[in-house]
């Protein structure tokens, strides 16, 4: 369990140092700015996902003892709120450019020597983004919490998990201020951050 942590903890620290704007111009000003554009946004997702796979390993090796067992019509309610989180998550996906957030967009344009950097993506206001700020990190809790059977090292990994998407969302609100200023702003005050609000005005 103490390995999934301290795997989890590099993981944030790593993924969120590589989003920082002195990490981004140390590699701006080795690679230049059209390899920058091209290629930073991808090279960041995919250490993002070699990073998570250590926790991942020491998740399925030693699960560790059970904490609790769900049978019967409530293992059908957690699977349900499961579904939820998967759909919302795919449909949270599809509201916004998924190839500039994965950064293959900024690749084929580097390939193909097309002008970068792409324009920049509008903020995404309407749909699930209208329900809470955050929709991608809301529903991959939905996801990752209502299990039928929890073990030690899944609740420590979620556990991890949350406190990243709670410290990650801040971080990246602060880039989002920003780049959007005022705009984001009144966008703050106007949606609930990460828990849906219904009566906020």
């Amino acid at each position: 369990m103490f390995l999934i942590l301290l795997t989890m903890l590099i993981f944030g620290v790593i993924h969120s140092l590589l989003a920082e704007r002195g990490v981004k111009q140390a590699f701006l000003d080795y690679f230049g700015v059209y390899a920058y554009h091209g290629f930073y946004r991808l090279l960041y997702n995919i250490l993002a996902a070699l990073m998570l796979l250590p926790a991942l390993w020491f998740l399925i090796r030693n699960p560790g003892h059970i904490i609790w067992q769900v049978e019967g019509p409530l293992a059908f309610v957690l699977l349900l709120v499961q579904v939820v989180g998967l759909v919302g998550l795919v449909i949270s996906l599809i509201q916004i450019d998924l190839g500039q957030f994965t950064g293959l967009s900024q690749l084929m344009a580097y390939l193909r020597h097309q002008p970068l950097p792409l324009p920049l993506e509008p903020l995404q206001t309407g749909g699930l983004y209208s329900l809470v700020r955050h929709p991608l990190y809301l529903f991959s809790l939905l996801l990752i919490w209502p299990q039928q059977t929890m073990t030690e090292s899944l609740l420590v990994f979620n556990i991890a998990a949350t406190l990243y998407f709670v410290l990650g969302s801040r971080l990246e609100e602060r880039r989002l201020l920003a780049v959007f200023g005022q705009t984001y702003a009144d966008y703050q005050n106007r949606v609930a951050w990460l828990i849906p609000l219904p009566f906020r005005r």
